[in-house]
């Protein structure tokens, strides 16, 4: 299916790129501070009860800061009063109109909404600003600073839409909309992950000719900067922003550090860092938050220990969010040991551990597939009163999900409700994944179109999702329609996206393509990172292009290419795919030299090469042991391969053992775990034991299959039992289970081995009354067979 597909180009480049909404990948973490631009709401403080006049605080020093007059100042503590009548609305607020006209009036309106604004009395701020839109007389008291506060007010509610109509509807009644309304308009559409709408407001602006100040262009960068869109595009904006004579400041350099989070460009972030001072600044508590962030989402947890040494040599004292960057660095670096001890630093130095730092460590200990810890992780979050957010159940959905224990999943897709929090796009995102990584193409498309019905719109991670789930179902052609739906809605590919496609190809060995579309991406300023690499080995790997994948890994080794234990666990992976034992061993020994635990997947690999080579059963056992020490948690998959693993050695009797700790473990043995221990029984001609264990699967174990008949089948066929191999097939067809190609193939096989022609022939011939249900074509099909096969006999 996969050679059916075109790949010229790889991946268009929408010309321009227009960046577009992205979901933070699972789990989706808090930036260590949201630099967030709203012009007139910052630092606003009620703190203290206020004497007449009050002073209202602004935000932007192009305004001048207000106090309320004593009139205005009543009126505000009447309608924030509990007990204010709604209904005497009109009748409270036309009293501060009832008096003589003043200068001071403009600034009374702009302190009652935002004093109603700060005070969460968000309608009686729109019911303010609507009793002015609607005299003719009072129109003109709606100036830049009012229209910018309101704008900012509905964007805070969740009601963007409205404030952009509003805008529209001021514009087309002839009231100028500033620079600042549109500032608010583009961080109310940001605040509300409507990165596409604040991209068109930036444009609408310049057409306009409403020159953006520099509070606009860092709201734009933040916006880049959340999008994830190319190191690229967010320069050339930085450059545009120069050419109009507005230099950057530190809030300027502290969101273009930020940006770097999204392709763990810390290399980039560490040259701002420097530029910082070059430029006459000096780095606040956001600058090494936002570094400690980029050093995080990069695996560098050394690097990050450095920033928190420094900061503190600065005089900035470590908040919860720089210790979440730091938990953050080392779970990705795979140090869970130390996440875990920076989280008692945190409590011996007074930080109390929030739900991002106890989300974190639950997502580590998931991906590592230590479990239990995870478990008692949460358990501790509940115990200290932490209350999950909706991170913290994608984290178990994922959990569950990864391990197949769908029950427990929908049971935690269920809590979410109940526990107060609602579905978000990670959560639709996750499920995607789950089912993605399971082969269920049903399922992935249900979640898409529940996931539509629920109101939640395809974002650039949903397409990413889509993209890896239909590839991980071999359904390439699905991939790729997807990833051109992505380009026909106006979303730009980024990191993710590329890593999403070559993951896809990677499964069908197109190494060619796969080269292509690394070349694309560097051409686009889109920086490789070890998912990239990752997805590259694989390719060669299934494309059976060993001397390239040798090539590749040697720049790994040389440091030529940047190691992580990402592309350590990948070159384990590839090269006991192609067995390759020296090489395989390599990579793994690689993980101790640089002090990594490898984790489940990388354990699993070795255990498999090790069980496909019989002689290497010791260094299998010493895998399993070390294991079991480090706390792994193993899945029912795991276990079946080391069953596997065990039936084709000499100590196949250990796979039985296997099967019986299995339960102890909290997991429920499958199909294939009893068809591993049958076959292992009748690989060794023990057919009581066999049957022994076919007897238990009864109710409330799974039903036999078409495969463990077959294996019964085969046996007693090559064993010249063909009674008894087709008393079986009888028996099987009683029960309900239809033979396949292979049950009848075992048969016909074994008649010509033993030079038994006839036999086989007449076998064929007489199938109606064993099997009604047998079909002419089939029939047709096994004498074929039986010719083809008879050819082949040395007389």
């Amino acid at each position: 299916m996969a050679q059916k597909l075109s790949f010229s180009p790889i991946l268009p480049h929408p010309a321009p790129p227009t960046p577009t909404p992205s979901t933070t990948a699972f789990p989706n973490p808090p930036s260590p501070t949201r630099i967030t631009i709203t012009p007139l709401l910052r630092n606003l403080s009620f703190n203290q009860k206020p004497s007449s006049p009050t002073r209202l605080p602004l935000t932007t020093s192009s305004h001048p800061t207000p106090r309320l007059s004593p009139q205005a100042h009543r009126i505000l503590q009447t309608l924030i009063h509990p007990s204010f009548d709604s209904n005497r609305f009109h009748q409270i607020i036309s009293l501060l109109f009832n008096q003589p006209a003043s200068s001071t009036l403009s600034f009374d309106v702009l302190g009652i909404i935002k004093g109603l604004g700060f005070n969460n009395k968000f309608d009686l701020a729109l019911s303010v600003f609507d009793f002015i839109r609607t005299r003719n007389d009072l129109v003109s008291l709606l100036n830049g600073s009012v229209i910018a506060v309101i704008v900012t007010l509905l964007g805070k509610t969740g009601r963007v839409s409205r404030a952009a109509s509003l805008l529209h509807d001021l514009e087309t009644d002839g009231v100028e909309v500033d620079v600042y309304g549109y500032t608010s308009l583009i961080t109310a559409y940001a605040n509300n992950r409507k990165y596409r709408d604040a991209l068109k407001v930036f444009g609408k602006m310049k057409e306009e000719g409403c020159e953006p100040t520099l509070i606009t262009y860092n709201a734009i960068l933040n916006v880049y900067g959340k999008m994830g869109v190319p190191w690229t595009t967010i320069i050339a904006l930085v450059q545009d922003m120069k050419s109009r004579g507005l230099a950057p400041d530190l809030c300027t350099y502290n969101t273009l550090i930020s940006c770097c989070r999204a392709g763990s460009l810390y290399e980039e972030a560490l040259d701002l860092f420097k530029e910082i001072k070059v430029a006459g600044f000096a780095p606040d508590v956001v600058t090494y938050n936002v570094l400690l962030d980029v050093y995080g989402k990069s695996r560098r947890p050394k690097e990050a220990m450095e920033v928190l040494k420094q900061m503190e040599i600065n005089g900035f004292r470590p908040s919860v969010v720089t210790y979440n960057s730091l938990v953050s660095a080392y779970v990705r670096g795979g140090f869970l040991e130390d996440a875990l001890e920076l989280k008692r630093e945190m409590v011996e130095k007074g930080i109390k551990p929030d739900v991002y730092t106890y989300t974190t460590l639950l997502s580590g200990f998931v991906k590592a597939g230590k479990d239990e810890l995870a478990m008692e992780v949460f358990e501790e979050m509940r115990e200290v009163g932490c209350k999950p957010n909706i991170c913290t159940f994608n984290a178990l959905i994922k959990m569950y999900g990864d391990r197949g224990k769908f029950e427990e999943m929908e049971r935690v897709f269920k809590e979410i409700k109940v526990c107060g929090c609602s579905p978000d796009i990670v959560t639709w995102n996750t499920l995607l994944a789950v089912f993605g990584q399971k082969g269920m193409d049903s399922e992935v498309s249900g979640v898409f179109e529940e996931m539509k019905r629920a109101g939640f719109v395809p974002e650039r991670d949903t397409f990413n999702t889509l993209i890896s789930a239909y590839g991980r179902c071999g359904l390439f052609d699905q991939a790729m329609s997807v990833y051109k739906r992505m380009l026909e809605a106006g979303v730009s590919p980024d990191l993710s996206t590329y890593n999403a496609v070559l993951a896809t190809l990677a499964r069908g060995g197109l190494w060619e393509q796969s080269e292509k579309v690394l070349a694309e991406m560097k051409d686009g300023g889109c920086k490789p990172n070890e998912a990239t690499y990752s997805s590259l080995l694989h390719a060669y790997a299934n494309g059976r292009e060993v001397e390239r994948m040798n090539a590749l890994a040697e720049e790994i080794y040389s440091g030529r290419i940047k190691t992580h234990a990402v592309l350590l666990s990948t070159l384990v992976l590839v090269n006991s795919k192609v067995n390759l034992v020296v090489q395989t061993e390599r990579a793994f020994l690689e993980f101790m030299k640089r002090g990594i635990l490898p984790d489940i997947t990388t354990m699993k690999a070795m255990l498999s090469i090790y069980g496909r080579k019989n002689k290497k059963g010791p260094k299998a056992n010493e895998i399993l042991n070390y294991m079991y020490e480090s706390g792994l948690t193993l899945s029912l998959t795991a276990y079946n391969g080391l069953m596997y693993m065990y039936s084709r050695t000499e100590n196949f009797q250990k796979s039985e053992q296997i099967l019986r700790e299995i339960p102890d473990k909290g997991i429920e043995p499958d199909v294939i775990s009893y068809n591993v221990v049958i076959y292992a029984y009748c690989r060794n001609r023990m057919m009581e034991e066999a049957k022994r264990i076919f007897e238990e699967m009864k109710d409330p174990a799974p039903a036999p299959d078409v495969v463990t008949y077959n294996t019964f089948i085969a046996t007693y066929a090559a064993d010249s039992m063909f009674v008894e191999a087709i008393d079986v097939v009888r028996h099987m067809i009683k029960q309900g289970c239809r033979p396949n190609q292979n049950t009848y193939n075992s048969i016909v096989d074994w008649y010509c081995k033993l030079k038994l022609r006839d036999e086989a022939c007449h076998f064929v011939q007489d199938l109606g009354n064993l099997d009604p249900h047998i079909a002419e074509d089939e029939k047709s099909r096994l004498l074929e067979r039986i010719a083809k096969r008879w050819s082949q006999v040395k007389p």
